[in-house]
């Protein structure tokens, strides 16, 4: 009678870490509105004169650039798990194949390091972080300008109301005047800014800016 042949005991995919000073994950690369975006930049240049390009075969390479995007998905933005069975399902690999890609030399694991988050470890990579905070960056600076392009036009259109309402030039063209009563309309205004609803607004802001002396001319 053959006796059954024991199974390979499987290496166990638990590394332990010394978590003592590892730095902390980039807070602001928890803003779930990076995982949205559908663009990333890549610096080519960087990558083909990479030690990981130059010397890693192909498959390597290309589990390590697959990484690169998939962490941009995750959260926090730019970050991988740091659990070996959930990089290979990212991946789409068996686990097997990923312990294998994992054991190379260098491993598209390359230059990621552990990271603490929210009380949990998660892997980092530096030009992955860069990429990901280049992106909230620009994010911001986009939304500040809209921002700022829609207070213009909101101020652009108060002048011309001031204007439909036979205020004088002086009034009308008065920049720190439409700033502040901007500023007040928004604290004491409801509804849309629409005329005649808005006119009557208006003309209590006016009035509260010429009790603080803040109006150059008198209305006509």
């Amino acid at each position: 009678m053959m006796q059954a042949t024991q199974a390979p005991e499987r290496r166990s995919q638990i590394r332990p870490i010394d978590t003592d000073g590892l730095d902390d994950y980039p807070a602001e690369l928890s803003d779930p509105k990076l995982t949205t975006d559908h663009f990333t930049a890549f610096w080519h240049d960087r990558w083909l004169n990479s030690e990981l390009f130059l010397t890693a075969p192909l498959d390597v390479q290309a589990a390590a650039l697959n990484l690169f995007f998939v962490a941009r998905k995750q959260t926090p933005v730019g970050s991988l798990p740091d659990n070996d069975m959930m990089l290979a399902k990212l991946l789409r690999i068996e686990l097997a194949a990923w312990s294998e890609l994992r054991s190379r030399s260098i491993s598209p694991l390359h230059n990621w390091r552990p990271y603490h988050h929210e009380g949990r470890i998660v892997l980092g990579h530096p030009v992955v972080i860069e990429v990901a905070l280049d992106a909230l960056h620009r994010r911001e600076k986009r939304e500040a300008a809209q921002s700022e392009k829609a207070v213009a036009e909101r101020r652009r259109r108060l002048s011309a109301s001031l204007a439909e309402m036979n205020c004088s030039d002086a009034v009308c063209k008065d920049g720190a005047l439409i700033a502040w009563l901007d500023e007040w309309l928004c604290e004491n205004h409801h509804g849309q800014r629409r005329m005649p609803g808005l006119k009557l607004s208006i003309e209590n802001g006016l009035n509260a800016a010429a009790r603080e002396g803040r109006l150059n001319s008198a209305r006509k």
